[in-house]
């Protein structure tokens, strides 16, 4: 049910926070991609993967979390404060 983004050219992907959603809820970006979340929510909130690969801090007002993705697959993550919050970031090859 989520949006899917391509980025194949950008270097650089933006997910607000913002209302309690991640938006985009899913995007698909290719291997080197940076990702960055910003907080525009008044609550602390997370970007936490299973497997830890992504882990941020709790990030309150306007806080930016980045991660760069590597390698291809699919990388699910919820906020550990809010587990009702989820995305996805599926690496692929253009």
């Amino acid at each position: 049910m989520g949006i899917a983004t391509a980025a194949h050219a950008a270097s650089v992907v933006e997910v607000s926070i913002t209302k309690f959603t991640f938006s985009p809820k899913e995007i698909t970006v290719a291997p080197g991609t940076k990702v960055v979340w910003t907080n525009h929510d008044e609550t602390p909130h997370t970007v936490t993967s299973k497997d830890k690969a992504l882990a941020s801090p709790g990030m309150d007002t306007d806080d930016k979390y980045e991660h760069t993705f590597d390698r291809e697959g699919d990388f699910a993550y919820i906020c550990t404060v809010h587990p009702f919050m989820t995305g996805v970031v599926h690496v692929r090859k253009p």
